[in-house]
């Protein structure tokens, strides 16, 4: 459960009442003493005095020529102040932010009256000549004194102050434009999130953080307006541009005015140091950055993060090495810029992710304001420095690649995720089944696995085999929930999950619990998928006697690393699967059964693929790389129905174009792009070679299909008084005697074993002498009949298959029922 110390970063900006910081380095629960400061002093000070700071004073130089001349001046003896006034600064938050608070509110109330002071003086004092700092001549020499004017309120000078008017910047000598004047500007409002750095030490922060930003943005605008009016109602134009500060001299009492200068600056600098501490507080407790920030996980014993205030502090004394103001104020105002357009990033990425939970209580937020924001943020960077803007944004992202790659707290959740789910069910809606059209087919399939040890190399080559459609995993749990205490499928859903990650499949996993392993079938190919992207064809392997193996233990994927069991870490893998069947022991499935799953889903108008002997592909071959190797290999296709002999060139119907399109596509995968694609033309005992292999390569090419044809004869195909119009089942369910069957299928199995491994130096007819050198075959699609229609035949109709496919290697049965190919444009 969440709890107070949860880290910043988790969104725990308004975390629960009663918790703090740990009393020691290592972080746990601690007391309530922690969080004690109220809004004023919590928001609403350090708010307004960071807001103050930057554009009010310290744009005055308090140390040059026009401030204490008593100190020695230099690059040197400032980086000296300010490393002093950083000192003491560093100090009062080490301490804690109980002294912060106090010390915060002394100088809200020395700035309260130097700005009173500055106020009260535009109206008391009267019109008056201001000598200005002087600036070195030619070669050395000194120009006559120069002077500004105070003139008191004056329309003239009003008007006069209301154009652009750039010049020259007298403390770097840059000619100003609206950009350069903008990120000083800018600046001024930079102390927005001071308030909600302090979210940790609040009392109320859910309530605390908006209403005290708010306050405190209003009343830092209306001072910040009250000024602008009355400097440029007073001041002409030289005094503004020559003089930063001529608040001094227009002042009743300079030395109040000087008071404020330090004030403000002490407090700015206090409100910067503390809230940074805390934001790398939070990320070290993330362990983001790893031994980097570890040192910042220690606080004190009553919960000051004293570690990462000295963190803050040593970053700071480097900015201090740049001397001016002027000088880092682009690369800041960048870096403020790139921040706040995140804030604005993550709020609209949240309102167009429509989570139920993001209810913002600001009553004028909505997606356009953030828009807007991040598109200001954007276009303002870029105007004032576009290299430190790309700068900045790149290195924005190679920090979120490497949070990413890391990997965040599960506690944070992402929002990359709502998003996803928000797009995808939009898109979802609108992909419209009804205007699903042959040309822009894929296969998305649904395999049905028991146990995936037995099945890894079947769930990569399924994975080859979608073509950039919906690949789905299917399990069926046996059991009935009303005897059960509760659903035993939910908890299996971690470990699938893990499955597909490790063995790097694009799957969905989809779960049900059934009395048996057909009904579940017929449960997942109704329930898979969602509206548009549903699974059409079935894949399987194959119902024989051979052995199950184990592929966890011969998978390099699947070897468990040397952490694997450490102490928290998640269970190996292979500790949530059961080990794989005992030879002889029984099965979940019957063969009645598996030929029922087949006819159900051709029933259901859903294509069949059923895979044998799939663990002997070459491991080359079920590789995610371009499958490279010195080894060449077949991709054998039967397009006929070995089992119904007729032959003629009119066998192309739908299932055969199903297998031809099928064994494309896997060729179409990096890892096949070197397998040679081989079509073979069975010809009856009367007809001529030649015409038919002319009509299949017309089609190929209408089809855009590369493939080698070889013609083989079929000596026990159809007799002369074989009917050429035989339906595709009426073998399988005629009343032929077993013995004929059988032989059919053995004849076949011999016609298919021995074009492999053959080249093309074989004419047709059968081989003669096979070339043991030449490529073998790597996979074979054969065409899958149809079960037969009485369930009696089912066992005689997978033992026809088995002898069908045996010792062939890896091979792939295949029926198709929906038109997958077309050769319109």
């Amino acid at each position: 459960m969440a709890s107070e110390s949860s880290p910043l970063l988790a969104y725990r900006l308004l975390g629960e009442e009663g918790a703090a910081l740990p009393a020691n380095g290592a972080g746990g629960p601690g007391g309530a003493s922690a969080r004690k400061l109220s809004t004023f002093l919590g928001v609403v000070v350090p708010t307004v005095l960071s807001m103050f700071s930057i554009v009010v004073f310290l744009r005055i130089d308090a140390t040059g020529p026009s401030g204490l001349r008593v100190l020695p001046q230099g690059y040197g003896w400032n980086l000296l102040y300010g490393s002093l006034l950083l000192g003491l600064v560093g100090g009062v938050c080490t301490l804690g932010a109980g002294l912060y608070a106090r010390a915060s509110f002394l100088t809200f109330l020395l700035v309260s009256g130097s700005l009173a002071s500055v106020l009260i003086s535009f109206v008391a004092v009267g019109p008056r000549d201001i000598r200005l700092t002087p600036r070195p001549g030619p070669n050395g020499s000194s120009l006559p004194p120069r002077f500004g004017h105070f003139t008191g309120f004056n329309s003239s000078t009003l008007k006069d102050n209301l154009g652009a008017g750039y010049a020259e910047d007298y403390t770097t000598g840059a000619v100003m434009n609206f950009a350069s004047v903008f990120a000083v500007l800018f600046n001024g409002c930079t102390g927005i999130m001071a308030g909600a750095n302090m979210s940790g030490e609040l009392k109320d922060p859910s309530r605390a953080i908006p209403l005290g930003t708010i306050v405190a943005v209003a009343y830092t605008f209306f001072v910040y307006v009250l000024l602008f009016f009355l400097s440029s109602f007073t001041c002409d134009r030289t005094l503004l541009q020559e003089d930063y500060g001529f608040f001094r001299a227009i002042s009743l009492w300079p030395p109040l005015v000087l008071i404020g200068i330090y004030a403000t600056a002490l407090s700015a600098s206090m409100s910067s140091l503390i809230g940074a501490s805390r934001i790398l507080h939070a990320l070290a407790r993330d362990d983001l950055f790893g031994v980097i920030l570890a040192p910042a996980k220690v606080v004190s014993r009553g919960g000051n993060p004293w570690a990462a205030v000295l963190y803050s502090w040593g970053l700071v004394q480097l900015v201090l090495l740049a001397g001016k103001l002027n000088t880092l104020a682009a690369v800041v105002t960048v870096f403020y810029l790139v921040a706040y357009a995140a804030v604005d990033l993550s709020c609209l990425s949240l309102e167009w992710a429509s989570a139920p939970n993001f209810r913002p209580t600001f009553s004028l937020f909505s997606w356009h304001t953030c828009l807007l924001g991040v598109a200001s943020c954007l276009l303002m960077m870029f105007l004032i420095s576009p290299g430190a803007a790309g700068g900045s944004l790149l290195l924005m992202g190679l920090l979120a690649a490497l949070l990413t790659a890391r990997g965040g707290p599960s506690s944070w959740g992402y929002v990359s995720q709502a998003l996803l789910f928000h797009q995808v069910r939009k898109y979802l809606l609108r992909l419209d089944v009804r205007k699903d059209h042959v040309k822009f087919w894929r296969p998305q399939l649904l395999l049905l696995v028991g146990n995936p040890r037995g099945a890894l190399p079947l769930l990569r080559l399924a994975n080859q085999l979608k073509k950039g459609g919906l690949y789905v995993l299917g399990h069926v749990t046996l059991g009935d929930l009303d005897s059960l205490p509760s659903d035993p499928v939910q908890p299996q859903y971690g470990a699938w999950l893990s499955l597909v990650d490790r063995a790097q499949v694009k799957a969905f996993v989809d779960l049900t619990l059934s009395p048996s392993v057909r009904q579940g079938a017929q449960h997942l190919l109704r329930i898979s998928g969602l509206g548009g992207m549903k699974p059409n064809t079935l894949v399987l392997g194959f119902y024989d006697d051979a052995p199950p193996q184990d592929h966890f233990l011969t998978d390099p994927a699947f070897s468990e690393p040397a952490d694997s069991t450490r102490e928290g870490s998640s269970p190996a893998l292979s500790t949530l699967f059961p080990p794989p069947r005992a030879p002889g022991s029984p099965r979940a499935l019957s063969p009645q059964d598996y030929v029922a799953t087949v006819a159900d889903a051709l029933k259901m108008n859903k294509n069949v693929v059923l895979a044998r002997a799939s663990g002997a592909l070459p491991p080359e071959r079920l590789s995610r790389g371009s499958g490279g190797t010195s080894q060449l290999h077949h991709v054998d296709v039967w397009p006929l129905n070995l089992l119904r002999p007729r032959g003629g060139p009119g066998y192309v119907d739908v299932c055969g174009l199903f297998l031809l399109q099928m064994a494309t596509i896997l060729g179409m995968v990096p890892a096949w792009h070197s397998a040679r694609l081989r079509i073979f033309l069975c010809l009856g005992p009367r007809e001529a070679p030649g015409a038919a292999e002319g009509r299949l390569r017309a089609l190929l090419s209408q089809l855009r299909i590369r493939a080698e044809v070889q013609e083989v004869v079929w000596g026990e195909g159809a007799g002369a008084g074989e009917p050429e119009a035989e339906e595709e089942g009426d073998f399988v369910n005629s009343g032929r005697g077993d013995a004929e069957a059988e032989a059919l299928a053995r004849s076949a199995n011999a016609l298919v074993r021995a074009q492999q491994g053959r080249g093309t130096g074989g004419g047709p007819g059968g081989p003669e002498g096979g070339d043991a050198e030449g490529p073998i075959t790597a996979l074979t699609f054969l065409y899958l009949p149809r079960p037969p229609a009485d369930p009696a035949r089912y066992p005689r109709y997978l033992a026809l298959l088995e002898t069908l496919t045996r010792d062939l290697g890896p091979t792939l049965l295949v029926h198709g029922v929906t038109p997958v190919t077309c050769t319109d444009l």
